[in-house]
């Protein structure tokens, strides 16, 4: 059957609108884990901190990050995926208000994790909700607008934080202003738990916990009853091939599929791509410019980020996970290079802007967003949770340690060679890429399943 035939009759308003509210745990995402990088040199001088601990006021965050990612799975295929949403942004909300108020960095470390943990799950059960519900005709660009969400959230904060420092001095900023950074997300928190309220269930989910006719309602709304019963009688089908044991997991076909979910997760943080969304004021103001163009030029970054999101979700599906992964990657390499260059000979005009600006797109418009949707359709759907929840727990392990060590690597071996570091790990992205990534454009989860029972 082909894809025409599959989606003629998708009712597309309501699949995006659906699509969109879960796609929302992406913005909280983006703009709680970026919310740091406006209130990291105020943090620093407000607790006086030496570079370690610089490093950890930024990544404690991201302890809880994986550990919502190892819980958010099972929780997930437990309790479905709409309620755990849920309970990410009651999550959320608690973190951010902790955040605001802390006397100590301990009290605020432990703040930060909390909202990790929100971010940790919410990093895995809102991409598997949108890859679910999503015919396989328009998967890759709705699974695309959970990234698109996150970089929203990025650019939000990074918006948020320039007013909020431009509302007093730097003593005012020290002792109050990045309290108020942390304390903006209750309002999106409180938004994102109600309009999940609004959305169905998983209609696969449904399926693992014996609910066809929950599935079918919702599957006959999404694409009508034709399309509903076909996928209704695909999953049935692939729910009986799978036992959903952890043991699966590390085996045949699933064990290939496991590391390349794993390793692309890993590769997409090595870039350093963080070392710019959690530093990026910093990272300007190492370079010699002033606090508000440093802000500024955060600013801009993350509307190139969110720009060239949109390529992703224009061309994912016509041209290929792989090829967007190949293009990216290689662009990466060239643009850590340049940026090396700049700190190297002392440059801190638009050349260096350029260089970062040109990598921020690169990841973007793929590493940023196909490591998410490859990693939410490549594994079945009894396991999908549990191998999502390895996956991203690595990507958020790899993350922590972009985070932590990016203030002690700037001390040890200067600017230069640490964006030369993150541009080898670029490269050898490329040729993991090359070699192992398989291309799932256009093909069922159920299909994708098939890939690779038939390696085992």
């Amino acid at each position: 059957m082909n894809d025409n035939s599959r989606s003629s009759g998708t009712n597309v308003g309501y699949l995006l609108l659906i699509s969109l509210v879960a796609a929302f745990g992406g913005f909280l995402f983006g703009y709680d884990t970026a919310v740091v990088s406006g209130a990291i040199g105020f943090l620093k001088a407000h607790f006086q901190l030496s570079a370690d601990l610089t490093g950890w006021a930024a990544s404690s965050v991201l302890i809880g990050c994986m550990m919502g990612a190892m819980m958010g799975g099972p929780i997930g295929d437990r309790f479905g995926r709409k309620a755990s949403l849920m309970l990410c942004a009651g999550l959320f909300f608690v973190s951010s208000l902790a955040s605001a108020v802390p006397t100590t960095l301990s009290q605020f470390a432990w703040a930060r994790f909390m909202g990790g943990l929100a971010i940790g799950a919410a990093s895995i059960l809102s991409p598997i909700y949108i890859a679910e519900i999503a015919p396989e005709r328009m998967r890759g660009r709705l699974v695309s607008l959970y990234q698109l969400a996150i970089v929203i959230g990025i650019l939000a904060v990074f918006f948020v934080n320039l007013q909020i420092q431009r509302y007093g001095d730097t003593q005012w900023n020290t002792q109050t202003g990045w309290r108020w950074m942390f304390a903006s997300l209750t309002l999106p928190s409180a938004l994102f738990g109600l309009l999940m309220g609004l959305v169905p269930e998983s209609p696969r989910w449904w399926m693992k916990v014996g609910k066809p006719e929950k599935a079918r309602r919702i599957l006959e709304k999404i694409g009508g009853p034709a399309n509903a019963a076909r996928e209704v009688a695909e999953i049935e089908s692939a729910l009986r091939l799978e036992q959903g044991r952890w043991s699966e997991l590390f085996a045949g076909g699933y064990g290939r599929a496991l590391l390349v979910g794993a390793l692309l997760a890993i590769f997409s943080q090595f870039s350093g791509i963080n070392a710019i969304m959690y530093y990026g004021p910093e990272v300007f103001k190492t370079a010699g410019v002033g606090q508000d163009a440093a802000f500024v030029q955060t600013v801009t970054v993350g509307a190139i980020n969110v720009l060239f999101t949109f390529v992703a979700i224009g061309f994912v599906d016509r041209w290929g996970r792989r090829a967007l992964l190949l293009i990216g990657t290689s662009v990466q390499t060239l643009a850590h290079a340049m940026v090396g260059w700049c700190f190297a000979t002392g440059r801190n005009d638009a050349v260096l802007l350029g260089g970062i600006l040109i990598f921020v797109a690169a990841f973007a418009m793929a590493m940023g967003p196909v490591s998410w949707i490859v990693n939410a359709e490549i594994f079945p759907t009894k396991l999908r949770g549990r191998a999502m929840a390895i996956s991203i727990f690595l990507l958020w392990l790899a993350c922590y340690l972009v985070s932590q060590t990016f203030p002690m690597l700037v001390e040890a071996i200067g600017p230069a060679r640490t964006f030369w570091v993150y541009g080898g790990c670029s490269l050898v992205s490329f040729v993991f890429v090359l070699l192992m990534v398989p291309e799932t454009k256009g093909k069922t989860l159920e299909e994708i399943q098939a890939h690779w029972n038939r390696g085992r």
